[in-house]
């Protein structure tokens, strides 16, 4: 042993709470799943800490992983940062003033079935703080970013043409839905290109949902027959509803409809199609104290997963 110090300076917080929940769960899909990341990306993060620390933190056992003794040093050491970093929130907080001031949002119409019962609780924790927030389709949402008019704005994908801070918050799937006696509802394992003669209600062009269905469906050759254009989910729902036609809609969206029988999922290949709704705002804004508590608090309430 050299004696030299371990250059801990090179480790992140990021890593260290990634390496405590593998600790706290000893399972790293477990760990993933409970911080909303990949398997992957969850594992090269724990390989670059055991690279920085010099020493195996985890040994496999048979189907078990175990902490290592250097594991066990370290699981403790972020115990107390974690702690630590806790209170140092906390005092913040009561410097900052967080528990007044106001708040303002802009959230994509989609997120409205998810944001709002988050943002109800943050305002029941915190009363003082007012709060504004707008819903609206993509191009409202990029415009406000744009003249930023906002403090945050959950939507889709963030344009790429713009300098903005993107932080992942939720998978958003997409499904394909049908009134309950369409000839295709039961029907297991449905060919894209079955679709092809099937009438779709769709959103306005440039909605987030639109450009991922036609990709797909593009991909397998396959040209959507559009019989409306509507310009909200609850309209694409009560037109399907009634026969019209089929959509492709954020699962999100149709919760309720789905329980009650009064639309039917399709189970078509390649669906769910996967996106995200990300957190964002401009780069090199400053947050204030509401808007950084009410971003932890959709982080730390978000909906598990599946």
């Amino acid at each position: 042993m050299s004696g030299r110090p371990i250059p801990l300076r090179h480790a992140t917080l990021h890593q260290l709470r990634i390496f405590l929940a593998v600790a706290d769960h000893l399972s790293f899909a477990r760990a993933a799943e409970a911080l909303h990341l990949s398997p992957p990306t969850l594992s090269l993060q724990v390989k670059q800490l055991s690279e920085t620390v010099g020493e195996a933190l985890f040994e496999q056992l048979g189907k078990k992983i175990h902490l290592t003794a250097a594991g066990r040093t370290l699981a403790e050491a972020c115990r107390d940062i974690e702690g630590r970093m806790e209170r140092l929130s906390q005092d913040l907080a009561a410097l900052q003033g967080v528990e007044r001031g106001s708040l303002r949002l802009s959230i994509l119409t989609t997120v409205k079935y998810t944001v709002p019962k988050l943002l109800g609780g943050f305002c029941a924790a915190h009363p003082g703080i007012d709060v504004a927030m707008q819903v609206g389709n993509r191009e409202m949402l990029v415009q406000r970013l744009n003249a930023n008019e906002d403090d945050l704005c959950i939507m889709g994908q963030p344009p790429a043409n713009m300098d903005l801070v993107g932080e992942f918050f939720m998978d958003n799937p997409l499904v394909v839905i049908a009134p309950p006696d369409h000839p295709l509802a039961g029907k297991r394992r449905i060919a894209p290109q079955r679709l092809a003669r099937e009438p779709f209600i769709q959103r306005e062009a440039g909605s987030g949902t639109r450009l991922t269905s036609e990709r797909f469906f593009a991909e397998q050759g396959i040209t959507l027959q559009s019989r409306l254009e509507v310009g909200s989910h609850e309209a694409i729902k009560q037109t399907v509803a009634g026969g019209l036609g089929i959509a492709v809609v954020s699962a999100t969206t149709v919760v309720s409809e789905l329980a009650l029988g009064e639309l039917v999922q399709l189970d078509v290949k390649g669906f769910p199609l996967l996106r995200q709704w990300y957190v964002v705002y401009p780069r090199g804004k400053r947050l204030s104290a509401a808007a950084l508590a009410f971003k932890d608090w959709l982080f730390q309430h978000r909906p598990h997963q599946g």
